[in-house]
């Protein structure tokens, strides 16, 4: 099965029910969670940010540009929920790469009181998605961030770290993953031009010919496809999300406090039923 490309967002998130299967066109999205994997060397100056930024500014101008967006949807929504799960409020939150801001249009005000929404491609953020919070849009660099340190109480980032030189192998985790089906390997390659996904490796070679595509497309099929005929392709996700202390939230005990061991966990039922009749 084809493994795409590691989708950034890092969060370790519990195992995930499949989601029910979605109609997309001919594109058939599944859920699963994947086992751990070795990780990938660190290494410097892979990707040709440059461009990177003209592939997901090519997508952003297409008509129909959330015709590609299932995907982005999907875990923008999932990492919403993640945000949902941490017990307080945050005032100011920076959502790195949004592209059309695939993560705020699942949140509340009542979550998150101001958005900054930042991504390398200008015309993404022209079409950013409406959202009940209030934003502010701004053209950068995932690499070079124009913000002070310790200014924001969240940072997010969906499906655009992937891209980055140099991230730390922290991130490499166990992995969330989403499969597509699609009718064949050049439908695939389609969509993920559409995502502005192409490749932008400074080693990737410049023209594929008809021949060696069409060789890899029946090899491909032939090795993996379904008995539907459809074959399928493994996104693999990685979710991040980092938020700054607050007061609200609850502190750990201090060493030494407890008033109840390990060793008597175990017998906790005992203990529970003894506090009853002594009531």
């Amino acid at each position: 099965m084809l493994r795409l490309p590691r989708l950034l967002p890092w969060w370790w998130p519990p195992p995930a029910a499949a989601f029910p299967v979605k109609n997309l066109g001919l594109r058939k999205v599944a859920s699963g969670v994947s086992s751990p994997g070795s990780a990938s060397p660190r290494a410097l100056n892979i990707f040709d940010r440059d461009l990177k930024r003209k592939q997901k500014n090519w997508a952003a101008r297409q008509p129909e540009p959330m015709k590609f967006d299932y995907l982005k949807e999907e875990v923008g929504s999932r990492i919403a929920d993640r945000v949902y799960d941490v017990a307080r409020d945050f005032p100011l939150a920076l959502d790195v790469g949004c592209g059309r801001g695939y993560i705020a249009q699942h949140l509340n005000k009542e979550t998150v009181g101001k958005f900054f929404q930042t991504d390398i491609a200008e015309n993404a953020l022209k079409n950013i998605l409406e959202t009940e919070i209030p934003t502010v849009s701004v053209l950068a660099d995932e690499e070079f961030l124009p913000f002070r340190e310790n200014t924001f109480d969240l940072v997010v980032s969906s499906l655009s770290l992937h891209w980055v030189n140099d991230l730390p192998r922290a991130l490499e985790q166990d992995t969330d993953e989403i499969q597509v089906n699609y009718p064949g390997m050049f439908e695939l390659m389609e969509d993920l031009q559409g995502m502005g996904e192409s490749n932008c490796a400074w080693n990737r070679k410049a023209l594929l010919h008809r021949d060696t595509m069409l060789a890899a497309a029946a090899v491909y099929g032939e090795m993996y496809r379904n008995e539907d005929g459809s074959v399928p392709a493994t996104y693999q996700i990685y979710y991040m999300i980092g938020w700054k202390y607050h007061d609200s939230q609850a502190r750990p005990a201090e060493r030494g406090s407890a008033t109840v061991s390990f060793g008597e966990l175990g017998k906790i039922n005992d203990l529970m039923s003894q506090g009853k009749k002594s009531q």
